[in-house]
């Protein structure tokens, strides 16, 4: 090895343990930041505000109490007790009518979220593949505003309304 290489060598190695030094500082320095452990809850909450509301809006006819046990585990709180309350009359209208339906949200956002409440507001946007029947598939495009609360099984929806569209808007 001549002395050139020898000296790149050393550069090389003491910039790499610069980097290695400076990037466990920022890590140690950022490792309870407030800004990154809120960030953190909103993607928890509004993830599973997501899977929630998706599970809200699809039912397989053809495995009714399964479903509404879905719905059931989805929720807490105020609506919980009204699926409860109204499971015998659901599996009974939902058999009678045979439509399937199946719900995905195509974008969804927090509008508010109280860590220290365990409480969190959502608007979705939600397709909603509905099969009747022996009939055709149709889809249709909802909206909706979500009530999630934190549970020791995690977030869960207590309210869900729909939102109506307005004349003008998409």
């Amino acid at each position: 090895m001549n002395g050139r290489t020898r000296v790149v060598g050393w550069v090389v190695a003491v910039a790499a343990l610069l980097f290695c030094g400076f990037s466990g500082w920022v890590y140690w320095e950022t490792r309870d930041d407030d800004a990154l452990t809120f960030s953190a809850s909103r993607d928890a909450a509004l993830s599973a505000g997501r899977e929630r509301v998706a599970e809200l809006n699809t039912l397989d006819v053809s495995h009714t109490d399964d479903g509404l046990k879905v719905w059931l585990d989805a929720s807490t709180g105020a609506l919980h007790d009204k699926l409860e309350s109204t499971r015998a009359t659901d599996r009974t209208t939902l058999a009678r009518a045979g439509t399937s339906a199946r719900g995905t949200v195509t974008d969804a956002a927090l509008t508010a979220l109280d860590e220290r409440a365990g409480t969190a507001s959502m608007i979705a946007t939600v397709t909603v593949d509905i099969t009747p029947k022996g009939g055709t598939a149709t889809s249709d495009r909802k909206r909706f505003e979500a009530t999630l609360a934190r549970t020791s099984d995690g977030w869960k929806v207590t309210a869900l309304n729909a939102v109506p569209v307005g004349k003008g808007t998409a």
